[in-house]
């Protein structure tokens, strides 16, 4: 799991218990099984799609993918992480979202990405914003941290697109306990609730 934000919050028993009971329900989202394996190896084999994500495991095999689905739901239980899948209308992956999570800090981050060809749709930027909405407004948390590669202009539009400040950068550490240096964004639930009553 990557790291939680810069800022440090303190959230009441009684908050990180109601994220945590939110986490594990994951309403409103399509939480990976193992029906869903075949599919992320299908999205994430692309490197369109995965080379920018430093949290994915690596190499990317239908094995690492089993892994992956059954470390997130076990993280789920905790009350922990949620891997999500997004379906089409054929019933095929078209993306997916990863959602950390650190009740006892009322904060989470956001991973995520769309297959290649829906990609600079500009539905980029309204997918950020609605799992944003959801995880301040469904999972109750007060603050979500962001990061992207230095280069990755698309998901800094997007980023910055749903409101999300601009902190300077960070050094992410990938599964494999290498770095990659990463713009870093956050946006706190006041912020957004501010943003979206004008």
């Amino acid at each position: 799991m990557s790291a939680p934000p810069k800022t440090v919050l303190q959230a009441t028993p009684e908050e990180e218990a109601a994220i945590r009971a939110a986490v594990r329900k994951a309403e409103g989202r399509t939480v990976a099984g193992p029906q869903h394996v075949g599919g992320l190896f299908d999205l994430l084999s692309d490197p369109q799609v995965s080379d920018p994500i430093y949290d994915l495991p690596r190499p990317i095999t239908r094995e690492s993918m089993a892994a992956y689905v059954a470390e997130n739901e076990a993280l789920r239980q905790e009350g922990r992480a949620i891997l999500a899948v997004n379906l089409d209308e054929a019933g095929r992956i078209s993306g997916y979202s990863h959602f950390a999570i650190w009740p006892e800090r009322a904060s989470g981050e956001l991973a995520g990405a769309r297959r290649a060809d829906l990609q600079n749709s500009g539905q980029g930027r309204q997918g950020v914003a609605h799992s944003v909405a959801w995880m301040f407004e469904v999972l109750g948390l007060r603050l979500i941290g962001l990061t992207a590669a230095l280069d990755n202009v698309r998901s800094a539009k997007a980023i910055e697109g749903a409101g999300f400040k601009r902190m300077g950068e960070v050094e992410s550490v990938r599964p494999d306990g290498t770095t990659r240096r990463s713009l870093y964004w956050e946006l706190t639930r006041d912020e957004w609730r501010m943003r979206h009553r004008l």
